[in-house]
């Protein structure tokens, strides 16, 4: 199974850190083991290692170093769940029900939250002060007018930034789609639409201007 190896981490020095917890066990006393470890150097770690301790869901879960799961699959993770442990309870088919996770990607993540030793650091993480802000996460969306559908955002909208649009088409039910397939039911279409735009014609996918979305969002248009 997959063990927890956090991005970027190495030992220290293997009479004081052996697993990452251990980095936020240190104290003034055991980085004197450090060798030429002056005070100063000591303080300014420490400091260092506190601030470390207030991160991002997503942040954290990146740095769990989960097989297939990169920076952008580990944000998808946070936004759609909003709270870790709802990403450890989710089985694979909860986890595909996340923007962009197919079966490969979902399995790998069951399977590592299944392993024992990584729950247990985790929860050692987590009680050593590792923490992040939470939230409920789009998981449990209430029905609106686009639940079931999948929009796909290309080009720039007048008067919606990439990240506005996205939380008013979840809002709503739906989920956004990275990239034009048969299972896209709408490409919203901005300035400079690209490739997608040309994918959406040859798939047939209804194409909605900024008007048609404000349309879509509001119920008005099927």
């Amino acid at each position: 199974g997959q063990n927890f190896r956090p991005a970027g981490f190495s030992s220290v020095d293997s009479h004081v850190v052996h697993t990452p917890v251990d980095i936020y066990r240190l104290g003034t006393e055991s980085l004197a083991k450090l060798a030429r470890m002056a005070e100063k150097s000591a303080s300014n770690l420490l400091a260092a290692i506190e601030k470390s301790k207030q991160t991002t869901l997503e942040r954290f879960i990146f740095a769990l170093g989960i097989r297939h799961v990169g920076e952008t699959t580990a944000k998808d993770l946070a936004r759609h769940f909003g709270k870790l442990d709802a990403v450890m309870a989710a089985v694979e088919a909860d986890l595909m029900e996340a923007p962009d996770i197919g079966p490969v990607v979902a399995a790998s993540i069951a399977r590592f939250f299944a392993e024992g030793h990584n729950r247990e650091v985790i929860a050692q993480l987590r009680a050593a002060g590792v923490r992040w802000p939470e939230n409920e996460g789009k998981q449990r969306a209430l029905a609106g007018p686009l639940t079931g559908k999948t929009v796909v955002l290309t080009g720039a909208l007048p008067n919606f930034t990439r990240d506005a649009a996205t939380e008013k088409i979840e809002a709503a039910g739906g989920k956004v789609g990275k990239s034009v397939s048969k299972k896209t039911d709408y490409l919203v279409a901005g300035a400079a639409p690209g490739s997608k735009h040309d994918k959406a014609v040859e798939l047939g996918v209804a194409i909605l201007d900024e008007d048609g979305l404000r349309r879509l969002l509001d119920g008005e248009q099927k």
